[in-house]
């Protein structure tokens, strides 16, 4: 069969024009070639956010744990002790944008990233880099009055960013089996006592405060209330823990997860006043992984570890 040289052109012409799309909307993530966004509600207002982004920096441990346990790896992250479960981000390979609390606002402006991730401890910084610096930013910042709904929210926003909603409410359904599991076995744990030891100084924190999950959510009674001023708890007495003579003494310490020098929690607390409450007594002065409880916190692979903690200690 003769074919005319204008056919053979035309049949050419559209394979090119084929070939250019291919090309052109062959990437490896799709939304974000598409340029699609997604609006999030979050502590700080709604942002639209680009679903998918190509280059993430988060300032908080919680939400690298949780975007580690969605697959995914931040391009920029904070000067920080990671532990062991986040180490691989010591790499230089990873941007580093600041310490936990101070963002290097010329690197992250050089660095041009898609999206930045903040929380708590980098709060304050919002409007610079949302409207001074236009770059899409998120407050995923867990609320200490409402920890497990917060929790979910926020984690559901990472659901919707990345395209990993299955995902996430995958990891929230076990999270609740575990919580579930643990308070039925807490009613009749007796009552318990938080404290976090820095410097040789003792800190007491109960429901409401950035412990309080132990309180809140997987329902061990309180041995005391005491006052909370946003993350900070009550500096206390070695005589206020004898006198409220908890059943469970919950320890985290805070120079062994900030890899500071100090005086260890146990050495802190072995003295005659703790020895003689009912905890000392039965063996439940609980000694929580301290990376996990201080420096990660919430998070989708972090979390079920510290639930687990606590329903060892029961």
């Amino acid at each position: 069969m003769k074919i005319s040289f204008r056919t053979l052109l035309g049949t050419v012409a559209a394979g090119a024009s084929l070939i250019a799309l291919t090309a052109c909307g062959g990437s490896s993530e799709p939304a974000k070639a598409e340029g699609k966004t997604v609006s999030i509600t979050h502590a700080q207002g709604t942002t639209e956010v680009p679903v998918n982004p190509e280059k993430v920096f988060t300032f908080d441990l919680g939400v690298l744990d949780s975007m580690e346990a969605l697959g995914i790896e931040a391009d920029g992250v904070p000067d920080a002790q990671f532990p062991e479960s986040l180490a691989k981000y010591k790499d230089a390979k990873f941007e580093k944008i600041g310490s936990m609390k101070e963002p290097n606002f010329e690197d992250i402006a050089a660095a041009a990233p898609d999206l930045i991730i903040i929380t708590g401890r980098t709060a304050g910084s919002y409007k610079q880099f949302s409207e001074d610096m236009k770059i899409p930013t998120v407050d995923l910042s867990v609320d200490a009055s409402k920890p497990m709904e917060s929790f979910k929210e926020q984690a559901a926003n990472l659901g919707k960013i990345f395209d990993a909603e299955d995902k996430v409410a995958t990891a929230l359904t076990d999270i609740d089996t575990k919580a579930t599991e643990t308070k039925a076995r807490a009613s009749n744990a007796g009552k318990g006592l938080i404290v976090l030891t820095s410097g040789g100084e003792v800190t007491a924190y109960s429901a409401g405060s950035r412990f309080g999950l132990i309180h809140d959510v997987l329902g061990v009674a309180t041995a005391a209330d005491v006052k909370h001023d946003g993350a900070h708890g009550e500096a206390v007495s070695f005589e206020f823990i004898k006198e409220k003579n908890p059943d469970t003494l919950y320890v985290v310490d805070r120079d062994g997860a900030m890899g500071t020098a100090g005086e260890a929690a146990d050495a802190v607390l072995d003295n005659e006043l703790v020895n003689s409450t009912n905890a000392a007594k039965n063996g439940k002065i609980v000694k929580l992984d301290a990376n996990s409880w201080y420096m990660v916190g919430y998070g989708l692979n972090n979390l079920p570890k510290m639930i687990g903690e606590v329903a060892q200690a029961l």
